[in-house]
């Protein structure tokens, strides 16, 4: 990662944390000018990843901001890598599964090398990168318009693909979970693809990380008598914990 960007990812995660940072704080912790760290708030402003304030900045989220993909990358990178593990433990050879876009779907996709015989649809171009090269899978793209930056596919194409196409397991990300608005996520277009997979799968397998749990985003994706199984690091707040068991989802703590 360029130092630049590196630079830019730290003052996001401490935006995240703080709620809000100085000019003066950031230009001592990062070591370069005033004038470096305020060029930086301009480009993550007009990212519309933050907002600039006298002297600093806060956060530019709304229900619709969406994380950078580096960034939720890095977020969590422990918890993602346990999830994805525990995840592929769920994975039979010979198995028809639908691996959905996101960063801890990407954990999963990666511990699934040693599986035999499996095939594979993903709307997620970084997935099939790693599995493009691995002669037990039979990898299938389905057509679409790229998303840059997230390089998802997204569109009439695809949701047309996961219509007419049926498999055993679907392993889907969210952006958030709430007891009363179930999985949401950011990205209206991704929402209106992961709907379609929902429905072309014999069995829905959320992956989340204890962070998404109490936050509501953009779209709602399912409720949870649409899913069958929830894999995350921790326990469910009690509320959500309590809707999960009443709709007869199975949680898997990694």
């Amino acid at each position: 990662m360029a130092v630049s960007s590196m630079r830019k990812t730290y003052i996001l995660k401490e935006i995240e944390k703080l709620g809000s940072v100085s000019v003066a704080d950031l230009a001592v912790t990062l070591d370069v000018s005033e004038m470096t760290i305020r060029r930086m708030l301009t480009e993550l402003e007009n990212d519309s990843l933050i907002k600039k304030v006298h002297g600093g900045a806060v956060s530019g989220q709304g229900r619709s901001y969406e994380p950078p993909y580096i960034l939720r990358a890095i977020r969590s990178a422990d918890l993602k890598i346990k999830i994805g593990s525990a995840a592929a433990q769920l994975v039979d050879d010979g198995d028809c599964i639908a691996i959905d876009v996101g960063t801890t779907t990407a954990e999963f996709a990666k511990k699934l090398q040693n599986k035999h015989n499996l095939t594979i649809m993903t709307p997620s171009l970084r997935i099939a990168n790693i599995l493009i090269n691995n002669k037990d899978i039979r990898l299938i793209l389905p057509g679409g318009i790229v998303r840059q930056g997230e390089e998802s596919l997204v569109g009439d194409l695809i949701r047309q693909a996961f219509n007419d196409l049926f498999v055993d397991k679907l392993f889907l990300a969210v952006g958030c979970i709430d007891a009363d608005k179930g999985f949401t996520e950011y990205n209206l277009e991704d929402v209106l693809v992961k709907r379609i997979m929902i429905s072309s799968a014999k069995e829905v397998i959320v992956l989340a990380d204890s962070t998404k749990f109490g936050h509501v985003a953009f779209a709602q994706i399912a409720f949870f008598n649409q899913i069958d199984k929830l894999v995350t690091d921790a326990e469910p707040p009690e509320l959500i914990k309590k809707k999960l068991i009443e709709n007869g989802v199975k949680i898997i703590i990694a």
